[in-house]
């Protein structure tokens, strides 16, 4: 019965990590290029009370043996990299991935960033630059009198100048991907770090021959999180987080019961 009470509060403790990484998704359900975390548990070290294949006699071995489990915990909450649904914005500087890849961005420590939220603007300079101010890497610059600025589904950026029909280059956007993204750090902001589990970003332009997609100008990438889903996996969460502590209640009574047993 000490086994049964460890293991519901392992099971509870679970489960309230769960819930939270449940609220974290559904909070971030409007923020444009999150990914969802879907956690995952593994069950603890057994107990061998009879070992599986230990010799029953002298030409015999036991079948099945007798392993008590020692509860749960939770080994990780990957990020899920599916496509989320594209919203149009008319903003010429608004582009969307389609398929994979990452946009990289300068942050003000020096490092380099990576994420799919497109949303741009411009800064006082002409850069193109996110919402927080972190310029595009390779950087690229709008000179004020253009117009008609345009982003080819290859990554070009040109425009025109007033007078002028021929257009101008302004640079190129180039897309990084990873060979497993699942393994990047989190930094907040829909920014990702590339970690040893990761691996090193792969540089390309979009459409290119190392499988990034392409861009769509005019466009946002929203989340990825499904409501529905997570209100399911809420209620999955809350039922077990239930049961959990339904047997600790019976491990409880059940330690009473053996108390009486002297009165």
């Amino acid at each position: 019965m000490i086994r049964a009470l460890y293991s519901a509060a392992s099971g509870m403790t679970a489960q309230q990590l769960n819930v939270d990484n449940i609220s974290n998704n559904l909070a971030n359900s409007n923020t444009s290029g999150f990914k969802a975390r879907r956690a995952q548990f593994q069950d603890l070290i057994y107990q061998n009370m009879i070992q599986p294949g230990a010799a029953a006699g002298s030409q015999t071995v036991v079948p099945a043996g007798l392993q008590l489990g020692l509860g749960t915990r939770p080994s990780s909450n990957e990020i899920i990299f599916t496509q989320g649904a594209f919203s149009m914005t008319n903003n010429p500087l608004d582009v969307v991935i389609q398929g994979k890849g990452f946009f990289q961005v300068r942050r003000t420590s020096g490092e380099v960033a990576y994420t799919r939220a497109g949303g741009f603007q411009l800064n006082r300079d002409g850069g193109i630059v996110t919402s927080d101010g972190d310029p595009l890497e390779p950087q690229i610059t709008i000179p004020p009198e253009a117009q008609n600025v345009t982003i080819a589904g290859d990554g070009t950026v040109s425009y025109s100048q007033p007078g002028q029909t021929a257009t101008q280059l302004a640079g190129q956007i180039q897309l990084a991907s990873f060979a497993n993204p699942a393994g990047l750090n989190s930094l907040g902001r829909t920014l990702y770090a590339p970690t040893d589990a990761s691996g090193e970003a792969a540089l390309g332009n979009p459409g290119g021959p190392e499988g990034n997609g392409t861009l769509l100008q005019g466009y946002t990438e929203q989340s990825n999180v499904s409501v529905v889903e997570e209100f399911i996996n809420l209620i999955v969460a809350q039922r077990a987080y239930e049961a959990n502590s339904k047997v600790v209640k019976a491990a409880d009574e059940m330690y009473q019961q053996v108390n009486n047993l002297t009165r």
